[in-house]
């Protein structure tokens, strides 16, 4: 399978993490299960998927609002957090922006545009070799509102000193894509794992 790119001239490849450059969103399913069961709390698959993009906190507080429970959101954060790490040294890059990264490292500048914590980027990024690939990492610590706001794209294009309309933004959530979109930038729309598997 293929990632196919919009026409355009483009100065700066922007891309979130998680479930675009790292195929870490079923390492991520496990480790929320792991850690929303010892609270007695379940996160089927397709939820989890159609809330991508979404803070941990945010995702805490629902699912206590769903089932009725109290958990407490910054222990189940830190849990979910700590189990992913020691999930890690199982992940992968998805190929087909792996692909894209090869063939422009040394020709555009790239930056990573995450929700994710910047310990949870760096330590996914170390584990696949790529971290040096990126000349700057926007972070959950970095932005005041997350996606879909554009506040983590636009910061990203002002630290690599390129107009926001010579981005091109690698995402895999609507939340991600409509980040871009307000940021004014082009965006290429990564598969995920069960789509992925089926066009192959």
């Amino acid at each position: 399978m293929t990632l196919p790119l919009p026409a355009g001239d483009f100065r700066a490849f922007l891309f979130d993490c998680d479930g675009t450059i790292v195929d870490s969103m079923p390492v991520h399913h496990r480790a929320w299960c792991a850690a929303l069961a010892e609270w007695g709390c379940e996160f089927p698959e397709d939820l989890f998927y159609a809330w991508g993009g979404r803070p941990v906190a945010d995702i805490v507080v629902d699912l206590n609002r769903r089932h009725g429970l109290a958990m407490p959101v910054e222990a189940v954060a830190r849990r979910r957090e700590d189990l992913f790490q020691r999930l890690l040294p199982g992940v992968t890059a998805v190929p087909e922006v792996l692909a894209h990264i090869e063939d422009a490292h040394g020709r555009l500048p790239f930056a990573v545009v995450s929700g994710s914590t910047r310990e949870s980027v760096t330590a996914s990024l170390t584990v696949l070799g790529l971290l040096d690939r990126f000349d700057t990492l926007v972070c959950a610590e970095d932005c005041a509102r997350p996606k879909p706001d554009p506040e983590g794209y636009l910061l990203a294009a002002r630290r690599l000193g390129v107009d926001p309309a010579g981005c091109l933004v690698f995402e895999d959530t609507d939340l991600g894509v409509a980040a871009a979109t307000a940021a004014g930038m082009a965006s290429v729309r990564v598969p995920h794992p069960r789509e992925r598997a089926t066009a192959r």
